[in-house]
C-alpha cells in the first residue's frame, strides 16, 4: 500500500500556497523532538525508524490518489505531487537508543515542499512506536531475566498491533502472539490455548488431554478456568513431571503462584514453569518479582503505552533558506510550546561509562574544543539525496537497546514519577 495519503489535509494546502508564493523550493530543516517525557518517565526509547524509511520509500501519489486530490488542491499542486520523489537527507537516532526532552531524534533536510508532506506519516509512526517501546523497556527491566510475551493484538488497531509487537521485541520482549509480526519482522511467536478451548470440551481433563496429544508435554496448560488446584493436579497427572508450563490468568497472581508452585513441587513437577497473564503492566510485574513466576504475558498495558499511547513528539521547522540563499534559524515562540531554532547535532556525554548529559549543539562537535569526557554522536545518516542508506536489522536495534540501558544511570530505571534521568544541555 502506498503511504502518500497517510497525511493531513493541511499539508497539501500549505504546499499549494507555498507553490503559489514561490517559497516551496526554499531549503528547510525539520526536526522531530519531544518537549517533555510523558507521565514522569525517566527516559524514552526510539523505535519506528525502520518503518519511517519504509513509508518514505512508498511515498508516491498514484492516479487514484491524484483523482481524489482534485477536490483538495489545484492543478499546479497536482502536477508537483504526480512527480513527487523525496530527494533530501534524513538523519536520526538509531532504534533502541534512549531519548530525552529536546532530543532531535529525526532531522529532515530538503525543500519545504518535499519535507512538509512527511510530517504526519513520520509523527504517526514515531509517536506510536516510541510510546510502545518506552513502556516495553520499563516492563522488560522490571521482569529481569524472566521472559515476556507480547499478547495485546486484541486490544488495539490491527495494524498497530503488528508495530507494537515489533517495538516490544526491540525492547526486550522474548516473543509475540501476533503472527503477522512474526512473518513481517521475524519476531518469535508463541501461544497455546485460551479458556474457550477448555470450555469447548466436556471436562478440563478432556481439554488438557487433547492439547497434550497435539502439542506434547512441553506445552503450557491454562489452569484457572474452574478450580486452579484441581486443574494443576489433573495437568501433572496427564503430562507427568515433564509438563512444560501452566498459565494463570486471573486472581491474586502472587498468592496463586505460590500455591501452584507448592502443588507442582509436591507432585514432582519441579521443573514445570508458571506463566502469569492478566492486565499486567510494569508496576504489576515489579510487584511479582519475589513470586515464583517464570514468565509474563502482557497485553493491554503494552499496546496502549502503559497509560501513555503517544510519545508527544512534534515535527517543527527549525531552519529555512531566506531570499539571499542563506539558511536562517526559525522558532515557534508561543506560550507553552516554544521551540529552539537552528539545525542541531546531538551527543550523549558519558563519564566512566554512565550517561551524564544529552548535549544538543548548533555545530558538529568536531568543530568545538574537545571536552574532558566521551561525547558519542547520536544522529546517524538514514537518507542521502533521497536514497535510503541507513537500514539495519531489528536484531541490531535490539542489541543497541540492551547496551543503551547499561549506559543509563540507575535512577533511569525507577518506576516512580520523576525528572528525566539525563539532563538535556543546549549549547
Amino acid at each position: 500500500m502506498g503511504t502518500a495519503l497517510l497525511t493531513d489535509h493541511y499539508e497539501l494546502t500549505m504546499l499549494e500556497a507555498a507553490l503559489a508564493s514561490g517559497a516551496a523550493q526554499r531549503r528547510a530543516v525539520f526536526e522531530v523532538f519531544a518537549r517533555r517525557l510523558p507521565g514522569g518517565r525517566r527516559y524514552g526509547v526510539v523505535a519506528g525508524t525502520a518503518r519511517v524509511l519504509d513509508a518514505l520509500e512508498g511515498f508516491r501519489f498514484d492516479d487514484a490518489d491524484l483523482d481524489f486530490l482534485r477536490q483538495v488542491v489545484d492543478e499546479r499542486t497536482l502536477a508537483f505531487l504526480r512527480d513527487y520523489r523525496f530527494s533530501g537527507n534524513v538523519y536520526g537516532y538509531r532504534e533502541g537508543e534512549a531519548f530525552f526532552p529536546g532530543s532531535p531524534i529525526m532531522v529532515v533536510e530538503s525543500t519545504f515542499a518535499e519535507a512538509v508532506l512527511l510530517e504526519t506519516v513520520i509523527l504517526s509512526i514515531l509517536n506510536h512506536d516510541c510510546a510502545i517501546a518506552s513502556a516495553a523497556s520499563r516492563m522488560a527491566h522490571a521482569a529481569g531475566a524472566r521472559p515476556l510475551i507480547e499478547m495485546g493484538s486484541r486490544r488495539t488497531h490491527e495494524i498497530a498491533a503488528v508495530a507494537a509487537a515489533r517495538s516490544a521485541y526491540l525492547c526486550g520482549f522474548a516473543s509475540t502472539s501476533n503472527l503477522m509480526a512474526g512473518q513481517r519482522y521475524g519476531v518469535p511467536t508463541a501461544g497455546t490455548a485460551a479458556h474457550a478451548f477448555v470450555l469447548l470440551h466436556d471436562s478440563e481433563e478432556d481439554a488438557f488431554r487433547a492439547q497434550l496429544d497435539s502439542l506434547g508435554r512441553g506445552t503450557t496448560l491454562l489452569v484457572d478456568t474452574y478450580d486452579v488446584a484441581e486443574a494443576v493436579r489433573i495437568a501433572v497427572e496427564l503430562a507427568g513431571p515433564d509438563l512444560g508450563a501452566v498459565r494463570i490468568d486471573s486472581g491474586d497472581l502472587a498468592a496463586m503462584a505460590e500455591d501452584v508452585r507448592q502443588t507442582l513441587d509436591g507432585l514432582g513437577a519441579k521443573e514445570t514453569k508458571i506463566i502469569v497473564t492478566g492486565d499486567l503492566d510494569e508496576f504489576a510485574i515489579a510487584a511479582l518479582a519475589a513470586a515464583p513466576v517464570d514468565g509474563y504475558g502482557v497485553g493491554t498495558a503494552l499496546v496502549t503505552g502503559s497509560g501513555h499511547p503517544t510519545a508527544s513528539l512534534v515535527y517543527k521547522l527549525v531552519a529555512r533558506q531566506d531570499a539571499t540563499g542563506a539558511m536562517r534559524p526559525v522558532a515557534k515562540r508561543s506560550v507553552g510550546k516554544p521551540s529552539k531554532g537552528g539545525r542541531k547535532w546531538a551527543y550523549r556525554r558519558t563519564v566512566g561509562g554512565t550517561a551524564t548529559a544529552e548535549i544538543i549543539t548548533g555545530a558538529p562537535i568536531e568543530s568545538r574544543q574537545p571536552e574532558q569526557s566521551e561525547d558519542r554522536p547520536l544522529l546517524a545518516e538514514l537518507v542521502r539525496d533521497g536514497e535510503i542508506v541507513g537500514r539495519e536489522s531489528l536484531d541490531a536495534a535490539r542489541r543497541r537497546h540492551r547496551t543503551t540501558l547499561t549506559e543509563l544511570p540507575l535512577i533511569a530505571h525507577s518506576l516512580s514519577p520523576g525528572d528525566p534521568a539525563v539532563p538535556t544541555i543546549f549549547k
